[in-house]
């Protein structure tokens, strides 16, 4: 499994790793600590080299957080609540996260999408409430672009100094991979057969 991985990013390239990174931020199961972590064990292989690995991973991430920047400057508030509400399951997302997120963004400002970078679970979704409070794009693609970049510097970094630790333990290293495949599959089902939405009063939005 380890080697299936690192072999299919190592053979999409550059161009691979800024595709998966902007899946990464569009379908929540694919995780950018793996994408950008092989391109730190594939740095330290010398089968990558450091700026464009970062430059790739960092444009793919602006551009899937972009996605959904344009989708609520786009659609707003009304347009954009019958559509979660209705394909919610699939998205694992309801739209009182998406409240809750825009709460937050109003409450900490327009830095809170430099800061969000770092954070695992609402890097993506303050991109949402980022175009429903109409930031300006250029200020967002600046923010998300500066903070995506320290974010996937750390990552490749991480994945260069373990890129030892994964040769060595090759099986532990298959296993873990292997697990934290099964485990987000597993998760992503759970949700989908799971997901209920919650009874909401009617509020008016822009």
């Amino acid at each position: 499994m380890q080697n299936l991985v690192i072999e299919a990013i190592a053979r999409g390239g550059y161009l691979g790793i800024a595709l998966l990174m902007a899946l990464e931020n569009i379908i929540p199961p694919i995780p950018s600590e793996v994408i950008m972590g092989v391109g730190g064990v594939l740095l330290a292989r010398g089968e990558m080299q450091f700026w464009p690995l970062m430059i790739a991973g960092t444009v793919g991430t602006t551009a899937g957080n972009y996605f959904w920047y344009w989708v609520g400057h786009k659609c707003g508030y009304q347009r954009l609540e019958p559509f979660v509400t209705r394909y919610g399951r699939w998205l694992t997302l309801e739209f009182e996260d998406i409240e809750r997120a825009a709460g937050f963004f109003r409450r900490y400002g327009q830095w809170v999408v430099f800061g969000l970078r770092f954070s695992p679970f609402l890097r993506t979704m303050v991109s949402l409430p980022a175009g429903l409070a109409h930031m300006s794009v250029w200020r967002f693609l600046s923010f998300t672009f500066c903070g995506a970049a320290i974010w996937n510097a750390i990552l490749i970094e991480g994945g260069r100094r373990l890129a030892p630790l994964i040769a060595r333990y090759e099986y532990v290293a298959n296993w873990a991979i292997g697990i934290s495949v099964v485990a987000m599959v597993a998760w992503y089902i759970w949700r989908v057969a799971t997901w209920q939405p919650r009874q909401r009063d009617d509020r008016g939005k822009d």
